[in-house]
């Protein structure tokens, strides 16, 4: 089995789009050279049952070296099955594209989509000739395996569940598979490593462009989701209306801090806990914590909040972990904004939970805002900025306390309420089916890529507040020394420069003559290319603190590899 994981757009290095900051707050780039974490899932689940797995990170590839031949090395392999992921919207163009030359070069070999996005788009997947199978669901791992089973037999898969395959006709399969117990799933690095060794290809496996110098790991918490954000993909009303899960999934906390364990022994990067882990209840995260303590570990560990945490809770944590940091995403310092979201708690709550954080030795509070939010006018987009200077002056300008902000961008999720409820959100949806985002992507700039606007801002709007807040924010953390001047200086420079592009590219869209648009579109692409990334902020400000010299243990590599 060849996982193939595709740029969001093909062939990007060929292109003139300025993508803007709708990757900045995330380790991969503006063609999201990240791939889902599923895959590594999938790919130790398979290597129980003695498949040979191997993970083709397509995007890094030729986002590390322009003369690589994406077309070159596809046709050059010869898997039982091609696997390509589809779960992040971005990719309707590239994954789509990379099925096609799949396609062009192995006409007999199976293709198989898989992610969310592929479940919500099942339907229409199977009107691209070159996609033979789509598994839907958010827990594929063992309908993956039997259709294996079935490919590698050459047998017909009647009997594997949330399949969507052609028959004569379409077929979908009952979506029956959605496992509430979820402790048969691992996340082993060990088993990335050791596909690495094997195929010779580290770049291949590498998740993202900096992994090497900077290698985060993430633990899988549960699937599914118990809260209700409105603007939100993989909230429980997507999960129950798209994905067919009624009820979250938690994983044990022995499998939690097993992952946790294993990774430690390998990696000394950050360790990603996906998920507020006191969603399965208080006295869970509890006894997660407990079960670490012996572990005395040196990692920077990171929790996820999803509502306001108290001092108790940090003190546990501090008792157990040597470093760690806290990330919460608010949506908005507006109460009303937040509330239409579907986040209920106040301000008060979320200050006395970074008070209490930073009392107990969180070395970092990361705070994400965004725009393009239900209720969300220009003027309350702009008083966050207002709202980040009054948390300096709380906090005394604690330069573990950090801000950011970004666009609902490049789409609002489809499968989230406000995209299948638009009226009752104050949205409008620009475009809904899966060919409308593959058109969409190409366009000239990321404004022209938002498949929304609100009742309150357009898309010029949305763009321009979240350019303007950004640099409110910078000046901020400049004024407070929470990043150095230069820092500061360089962030400024290129958020002016990216409003200034934005500006030359809304000119270029009003030339009527195709042929000249795309001319002038040419023109800027080298200015293009270098505004598309760490715009609204640093990426380095998003790094969480790295206390080893040396990212790797070696001895527990190589027990890996001679295993």
């Amino acid at each position: 089995m060849i996982f193939l994981h595709p740029p969001s757009v093909y062939d990007f290095r060929k292109t003139s789009i300025l993508f803007g900051p709708v990757s900045d707050l995330v380790p991969s780039g503006p063609i999201f050279e990240m791939y889902p974490i599923g895959l590594t899932t999938i790919q130790e689940y398979l290597s129980r049952y003695g498949y040979s797995v191997r993970i083709i990170n397509l995007a890094l590839k030729m986002l590390k070296n322009r003369n690589f031949d994406a077309e070159k090395l596809i046709a050059n392999l010869k898997p039982k099955a091609f696997g390509i992921d589809f779960h992040w919207l971005p990719h309707a163009h590239g994954s789509l594209e990379i099925a096609k030359l799949v396609k062009k070069h192995h006409p007999d070999i199976p293709v198989i989509f898989g992610g969310l996005s592929s479940s919500y788009y099942h339907r229409q997947l199977m009107d691209y000739k070159e996609v033979d199978y789509v598994v839907r669901g958010d827990s594929t791992e063992e309908p993956m395996h039997l259709l294996m089973e079935r490919i590698t037999n050459k047998e017909k898969p009647v009997d594997v569940p949330n399949l969507t395959w052609r028959n004569g006709k379409v077929t979908e399969n009952p979506f029956s598979y959605i496992p509430s117990e979820i402790d048969n799933l691992c996340i082993d690095y060990r088993c990335v490593f050791k596909s690495a060794i094997k195929y010779r290809d580290l770049g291949g496996h590498l998740p993202f462009s900096n992994w090497l110098e900077y290698p985060i790991t993430a633990v899988v918490t549960c699937r599914g989701c118990v809260h209700p954000c409105a603007i939100c993909g993989g909230s429980a009303y997507s999960f129950r209306e798209f994905y067919n899960r009624k009820k979250i999934a938690f994983r044990s906390v022995e499998q939690i801090y097993e992952d946790i364990k294993s990774i430690s022994g390998n990696v000394r990067g950050p360790i990603f806990v996906l998920g507020d882990i006191r969603q399965a209840g208080v006295k869970q995260a509890q006894r997660l914590l407990e079960l670490c303590k012996p572990l005395k570990l040196k990692n920077q560990i990171v929790f996820e909040l999803f509502t306001p945490a108290e001092s108790d809770f940090f003190k546990q944590i501090k008792d157990t972990f040597k470093h760690y940091s806290i990330e919460m995403s608010l949506e908005s310092h507006d109460e009303n904004v937040r509330h239409a979201s579907g986040k209920y708690y106040s301000n008060e709550g979320i200050s006395q939970t970074i008070g209490a954080a930073l009392d107990n030795g969180c070395e970092r509070f990361d705070i994400f805002f965004l725009t393009g939010l239900p209720k969300q006018t220009m003027d309350i987009a702009m008083q966050t900025v207002d709202y980040c200077e009054s948390m300096y002056k709380k906090f005394s300008g604690d330069k573990r306390l950090l801000f950011f902000v970004s666009p609902v961008a490049p789409f609002l999720d489809p499968g989230s309420s406000a995209f299948e409820k638009p009226e009752k959100y104050g949205y409008e949806i620009l475009f809904k089916s899966l060919k409308e985002h593959r058109q969409a992507l190409l366009q000239p700039s990321w404004k022209y890529t938002l498949n929304y606007q609100t009742k309150w801002m357009s898309r010029d709007e949305i763009v321009r507040s979240t350019y303007e807040s950004a640099l409110g924010i910078n000046n901020s953390k400049r004024k407070y020394g929470v990043i150095d001047k230069k820092m500061a200086d360089r962030i400024e420079l290129r958020i002016k420069a990216a409003m200034d592009l934005m500006e030359k590219i809304d000119g270029i869209m009003a030339i009527k003559d195709r042929a000249e648009r795309e001319k002038s579109l040419e023109l800027l692409r080298e200015e293009i290319n270098t505004s598309s990334v760490s715009t609204v902020c640093q990426k380095k400000e998003l790094e969480w603190p790295v206390k080893r010299a040396f990212n790797f243990r070696p001895i527990g590599i190589l027990k890996t590899i001679l295993k």
